[in-house]
């Protein structure tokens, strides 16, 4: 059911990959509530993802971008606004990946060429994004930045490494840019810290299975799922959150807020008893 909640406004995407990535359902629900917008990701993730499929699908053009290099950037604000007519009312940077992750290099053995590039991609393409987009005004008087985080910025998750630094930085970002943008533009800028979920992204990180059964037995609402964040996502890029700017979102069901839960305890109560029994 659309309630025409972006009709008449343009929006750009970033991140899109296939349909596992958050992204790829705001795209979709964006475009049902009445929105125009353009696509981008990095030329080998449009490679290898279908992002075609989608573009096709909310008559969307796709325009290659490395959202750690501000030339690309600033070519695609200034594309983008051919392409829609004028300046964007809305931003979604759903970007990260960590090196460390994916070889398998702990916190306490770090690469940190790779860190350097984890927090690039995930945390500073932020910065540079914004930074683009008010020098071009490429963004609309009220306008919503919408960037994706996690609740590893604000407490240890096992295994989560350095994408914890940088979604901790992403954050940061946030406030510090949202004052700035807000006070000279009135552009809001916000990040939603989703609950796990299995985006490619997500499943390259190890025990993720495990994270995602924790989380869901610790949150009194249960896991947010990618469709359900699509769904908070469109009410901020919405009129109807007008002044809510450089805020840290929980969308998690409640686990951030939570200690210990009935569920969480009963399994690992189970866990001794299993244990018992192998003795």
């Amino acid at each position: 059911m659309s309630y025409n909640l972006l009709k008449g406004k343009k929006g750009i995407i970033f991140g899109a990959l296939n349909e596992m990535s958050i992204a790829w359902k705001v795209a979709e629900l964006a475009v049902e509530e009445g929105a125009e917008i353009v696509l981008t990701n990095t030329p080998v993730s449009i490679r290898m993802g279908t992002i075609d499929e989608l573009a096709k699908k909310c008559n969307a053009e796709v325009i290659p971008a490395d959202a750690t290099n501000p030339k690309d950037l600033d070519e695609l604000f200034t594309k983008s606004m051919e392409v829609l007519g004028g300046r964007v009312d809305f931003v979604l940077h759903s970007i990260g990946m960590s090196p460390n992750v994916r070889k398998g290099h702990s916190y306490d053995d770090l690469n940190y060429e790779y860190l350097k590039k984890t927090l690039d991609v995930s945390a500073t393409s932020f910065h540079k994004v914004l930074q683009s987009a008010k020098k071009l005004d490429a963004i609309n008087e009220w306008g919503s930045v919408v960037a994706l985080s996690y609740a590893a910025a604000q407490r240890t998750m096992y295994e989560y490494n350095d994408m914890a630094d940088a979604k901790a930085m992403l954050e940061s970002i946030a406030r510090s840019f949202g004052y700035i943008y807000g006070r000279e533009k009135r552009v809001r800028v916000n990040t939603i810290s989703q609950s796990p979920t299995m985006t490619t992204a997500g499943s390259g990180v190890k025990g993720f299975d495990s994270l995602i059964d924790f989380s869901e037995r610790m949150s009194p609402l249960g896991n947010a799922d990618a469709q359900e964040c699509a769904n908070f996502c469109i009410t901020l890029f919405s009129d109807l959150t007008k002044k809510v700017t450089m805020q840290n979102l929980f969308h998690d069901g409640g686990f951030s807020s939570m200690g210990m839960s009935f569920r969480a305890m009963h399994q690992y109560n189970k866990s001794f008893k299993l244990c018992d029994d192998c003795e």
